[in-house]
């Protein structure tokens, strides 16, 4: 990079149209992460009430067809099935960012990038060192504080910041999209026991046409919705997690680049009308039925609490998301800064920095479904798994909410003295000298 280039500002501010776009997913995600919360915390009540074994029979009730090994318990269905669709919107979100998006600037997508590798390295690394000599296959969950749960943690920041600067929150966004990549590329080559390459390469074939009706601007349900089935189902037979396949789909879904962040263009407008489509039913539905069969543990009071925390999975668990995802995020950030021409922007202070990294500690909706996935023959530690996803996710609300409370107070009193320039001339009125 030579001299006289212009120094990359972290967190400045992005282009018009991807700003308007971003503000709208945000207020989207908010909506949906207060479903999320609101049925994570009803299945977490009901599984701990003198009725919670209505609740496990509930969750536990096997439909669907048996001779195409599709008899599956209506958790099994929610984590494998509707997530499924959540994945589909990452997917879309993940080309659009990167094709279409301001990330498709290779220095603006640097950041995010290295922050999600940071945020997944620190989280896997504590909980490596917690149980490296604890057996019984507890290394297998090093993945679970890896993820970031988005939809949670906007909703916590819609509440807590009114003033905080719109860079802050789409960093988070891009932050979290990148992360989702991350855990769907971990789920499918760490959390594949087994693989069925025939299975696999038939899937291609739905996928194919999947995409070539979507490229022709093919919008009918009821050829396309036959054709993500069968993808689904073939990849569900194949081995890989079937949540694979909703990013698969989301990918072949056509988005062109905006030239000189002008309009979208017809295959941009393609992306959206599947978003728009889709979103609410990944955030109003999907996603809160899984979060209310993923959290439903019953802790068993004081003792359970004290019982699970002597499992260093479920310690590792909660330390790794709340030190590991924010030493690591800040870290990475904080490197990129001095070891980079590219500085912070002037209008923010490294702890706005930190506060966010904490909500990236809000690891639930993909946590669970690692955790999951990482003990699925051990319903113990399965259950100590959720306890650890939700202590370490609710300390993570906690200590985010404290730093960003304090971090939105200041900005509240910038914008009101900002306000109170009534000439105009850019200086606050009260530093005025009488």
């Amino acid at each position: 990079m030579s001299s006289s280039e212009p120094r990359l500002q972290l967190f400045g501010p992005g282009t018009w149209p991807e700003t308007r776009r971003i503000a709208a997913v945000l207020r989207k995600e908010t909506v949906g992460g207060v479903l999320l919360i609101s049925a994570a915390a009803l299945g977490l009540l009901w599984a701990n009430t003198p009725w919670s074994s209505a609740y496990e029979a509930v969750r536990g009730y096997r439909i669907g067809p048996a001779s195409l090994h599709l008899d599956l318990s209506l958790g099994t269905w929610a984590a494998d099935g509707l997530l499924a669709i959540f994945f589909f919107v990452v997917g879309l979100e993940l080309k659009r960012e990167f094709v279409a998006g301001d990330l498709r600037d290779p220095r603006r997508a640097a950041l995010p990038v290295v922050a999600a590798v940071g945020g997944m390295l620190g989280p896997a690394a504590i909980f490596i060192g917690f149980n490296l000599d604890s057996g019984g296959g507890a290394l297998n969950g090093w993945a679970i504080p890896t993820a970031t749960d988005i939809a949670f943690a906007l909703a916590v920041l819609a509440v807590v910041s009114s003033h905080l600067p719109t860079a802050l929150r789409t960093f988070l966004l891009t932050l979290a999209v990148v992360d989702d990549l991350l855990a769907v590329t971990v789920i499918a080559i760490f959390y594949t026991e087994r693989l069925d390459l025939g299975y696999l390469a038939l899937a291609g074939v739905p996928l194919a046409l999947f995409a070539v009706a979507v490229r022709k601007r093919i919008s009918s349900p009821w050829l396309l919705v036959p054709l993500a089935v069968l993808t689904w189902g073939l990849i569900h037979q194949s081995g890989v997690h079937a949540t694979v396949a909703g990013v698969l789909l989301g990918f072949t879904v056509p988005v062109a680049a905006a030239k000189g962040g002008g309009p979208a263009t017809a295959d941009h407008a393609t992306a959206e009308r599947f978003e728009h489509r889709m979103r609410p039913l990944s955030a109003g539905f999907a996603v809160p039925v899984f979060a209310f069969f993923a959290a439903g543990v019953t802790i068993g009071g004081v003792p359970g609490l004290v019982d699970s925390l002597g499992d260093r999975v479920t310690v590792g668990i909660a330390v790794g998301l709340v030190c590991g995802k924010a030493l690591g995020i800040t870290g990475t950030t904080f490197l990129t800064a001095k070891l980079t021409r590219a500085q912070l922007d002037a209008d923010l202070n490294w702890v706005d920095v930190a506060g966010v990294a904490l909500l990236g500690g809000i690891g639930f909706t993909v946590s669970l479904l690692i955790g999951e996935l990482a003990f699925s023959a051990d319903p113990v530690r399965g259950d100590h798994v959720r306890i650890g996803v939700l202590l370490g996710t609710l300390t993570a609300v906690l200590l985010a909410t404290v730093v960003l409370r304090f971090r939105n107070r200041a900005y509240r009193v910038i914008a009101e003295n900002e306000a109170r320039d009534e000439d105009g001339d850019g200086i606050p009125d009260v530093y005025r000298e009488p």
